[in-house]
């Protein structure tokens, strides 16, 4: 399932190539011609990101709201400006002649549709079950496979904005937003492995960034919210806000932290670099050698060291 980063990425991509456009909105597949319709020929004035929750906010008042989950993504197609540090730098591109293509889900990687990262013309014809597309004259975004997709306006996107805990990324006060994640940990009986991947607790962390904050702070996944110390909660908060803005800029979740600059370079290439414990199950620990563990949490793979976490 794509994490707080990649949805983060995603809203920063309609940001750059299509807010302040008019868009033709259109649904190839016929699920949603009705939001569809309610959308079509709207400006796009703003897309954010909260947790894995996309909302795309158009002139009308009508917000979007897109939640990939387990198997949604979206394609980009034609001007695809890169992003670095959410700043739109399509000038180091050139001209809207390059037509590039992207998807943007659990990684980015190009489309099925295109070859060699590019599209032969523009714009290109919906390939498959795609749920909605956007599309200026430049540019084009395909949704396929979401676990939501529909439109609400201000407040009902509101009122889903308010079920969802803390984002490091969509607050401007990390403090406050730290204590309210410390008071819904340590209430809770339930394992702090579970409430790490609970929505209402903190927002955006998936099982890849829960199995990596919990072996970061070196805590037993099994241990109920009560039980950790509350300085305990607030350092995975806080390493939490370095991570999740790390991913968004670099679009991988790298969670090792003894790398050099030549290590994290490699890691971004290479996935089985880039975690400490996550999909190393049977594989030995870096740090005391122990075989990583891999058991079941809530229906979600779990990994953890049982002598580096216990």
């Amino acid at each position: 399932m794509p994490e707080g980063h990649t949805v983060h990425r995603i809203a920063r991509q309609f940001t750059a190539d299509f807010a302040g456009h008019r868009l033709a909105v259109s649904s190839p597949q016929g699920r949603f011609a009705a939001g569809a319709a309610r959308l079509d020929g709207q400006v796009l004035t703003e897309t954010a990101a909260v947790g894995k929750h996309m909302f795309a906010t158009f002139e009308s008042g009508d917000v979007l709201r897109v939640h990939l989950g387990l198997y949604g993504a979206w394609d980009f197609f034609g001007v695809v400006s890169p992003i670095v540090d959410g700043q739109d730098v399509r000038g180091s591109m050139g001209a809207p002649r390059l037509r590039r293509a992207v998807r943007m889900g659990e990684d980015e990687r190009e489309p099925p549709s295109a070859e060699g990262g590019l599209v032969a013309s523009f714009p290109p014809d919906p390939v498959g079950a795609v749920r909605v597309r956007l599309a200026t004259e430049e540019s084009v975004a395909d949704l396929r496979g979401p676990s939501a997709c529909e439109v609400l306006d201000p407040s009902e996107a509101q009122a889903v904005v308010d079920r969802l805990g803390p984002d490091p990324a969509s607050t401007d006060d990390l403090d406050a937003a730290g204590q309210v994640v410390v008071e819904r940990i340590t209430s809770r009986g339930v394992a702090v492995g579970q409430l790490l991947m609970d929505q209402s607790v903190v927002a955006g962390i998936g099982n890849i960034y829960r199995a990596e904050l919990l072996f970061r702070a070196r805590l037993d996944p099994h241990t109920p919210g009560r039980r950790v110390p509350r300085e305990v909660v607030r350092a995975i908060w806080d390493d939490w806000a370095v991570l999740l803005p790390d991913g968004i800029r670099t679009g991988a979740m790298l969670t090792r932290e003894d790398l050099d600059a030549d290590g994290r370079a490699r890691a971004i290439v290479d996935t089985s670099e880039r975690h400490w414990v996550y999909g190393r199950g049977g594989l030995p620990c870096r740090v005391c050698g122990t075989p990583v563990v891999v058991e079941e949490m809530a229906g979600r793979k779990l990994y953890f060291c049982p002598v580096c976490q216990r």
